[in-house]
């Protein structure tokens, strides 16, 4: 045999080799890659072996150490290979990963609906020069009735409607007592008590009332508060300022319109209603502060006046999204939740 059909051979040997031990997939896959290769009797390393005795004289020194070399290479390769094995058993993570396969794609979260909605109603908001303003879900009677004009007489304080916290010598409904907020109208209070006129506010946060939960209740929810104080504020800018949320967030062919009602701190006093598909759809609350509230902050009702409006954050998210039934958004159900 001639020294080049000899070295051929070696050469392709040892890439057959070579891609062989790298693609292994298991214990007993390379140990059948060792018998074939390396085989001391049969291993096609072996067989080649044996023609060396056919190669002449002043060839056998260059045939012979290419031979070395490609053994080396191949049991080189067959070592890695069984390193690699060993380490995996050890670990305990089972076979060696073939880090040719595709990976396994990550399943990535997103924004629960409310949250979506919030960032959405801040974003209108915004543009219409509303800032954000935040405030305690623990409250105190002062700012959760008293400064919003609420007596204590009045339906709204009853210790079945609210949530009283029970601590040591508390009473519930006594002032002093501590009691998680049933309005997000205790933020207007707040920032009136720091701010001085003009305010252009919004508050979104949780609120918590006792309500047994059904299709439309739950006992906690959210509220969208809106403020706006300043000289000559009438409830003309309240329609605008509402019928300009309506077509941002509902579309431009909502329509707007109030009804008379009773709020403890607004006076007149709403209920406002969206015109949507063609269906009158009750959202929230709405009228001018109350003289008595501006007092209570501060302000001189003579100089000052303004709006206040509240809107349930859920009520629009089911709206928007066509959801029926408001225990589904806290349900924490994925196959819901995905589907936002």
């Amino acid at each position: 045999m001639s020294l080049d059909n000899f070295l051929k051979q070696l050469d392709d040997l040892e890439n057959e080799a070579s891609t062989a031990l790298r693609a292994v997939v298991g214990p007993d896959h390379l140990e059948a890659a060792r018998v074939k290769f390396l085989g001391a009797k049969n291993g096609l390393l072996k067989e080649i072996q044996k023609l060396l005795g056919s190669i002449e004289g002043a060839d056998k020194p260059a045939a012979g150490k290419r031979l070395n070399e490609v053994k080396n290479t191949i049991q080189d390769a067959f070592e890695a290979a069984k390193g690699l094995f060993s380490a995996a058993q050890a670990a305990g993570s089972g076979p060696l990963a073939d880090p040719t396969l595709p990976g396994i794609a990550l399943r990535l979260g997103h924004l629960h609906p409310v949250t979506q909605t919030i960032e959405h109603l801040k974003e209108i908001m915004g543009r219409m020069g509303f800032s954000t303003a935040e405030g305690p879900e623990v409250e105190d009677p002062w700012h959760n009735f008293v400064a919003l004009n609420i007596p204590e007489d009045h339906p709204a304080r009853d210790p079945l409607d609210n949530f009283y916290l029970a601590t040591a010598g508390a009473t519930a409904a006594v002032e002093g007592t501590r009691l998680l907020r049933s309005q997000t109208s205790t933020v207007q209070i707040r920032v009136m008590e720091m701010s001085r006129p003009p305010i252009r506010i919004i508050s979104l946060g949780r609120v918590y009332r006792p309500d047994a939960p059904d299709a439309t209740h739950f006992p906690m929810f959210h509220q969208m508060e809106g403020l706006l104080i300043d000289t000559d504020v009438t409830m003309a800018n309240l329609k605008t300022v509402l019928r300009v949320f309506a077509n941002n967030y509902l579309g431009g062919d909502v329509e707007i319109r109030f009804r008379p009602s009773f709020f403890p701190f607004t006076e007149p006093s709403v209920e406002v209603d969206f015109l949507w598909n063609g269906q009158w759809i009750e959202f929230g609350g709405a009228g001018m502060v109350d003289p008595a509230v501006l007092s209570a902050v501060g302000y001189d009702p003579e100089t000052y006046s303004g709006f206040a409006f509240g809107l349930g954050v859920e009520r629009l998210c089911m709206r928007r999204h066509g959801v029926t039934d408001i225990r589904d958004l806290f349900s924490g159900d994925l196959r819901f939740l995905r589907q936002f």
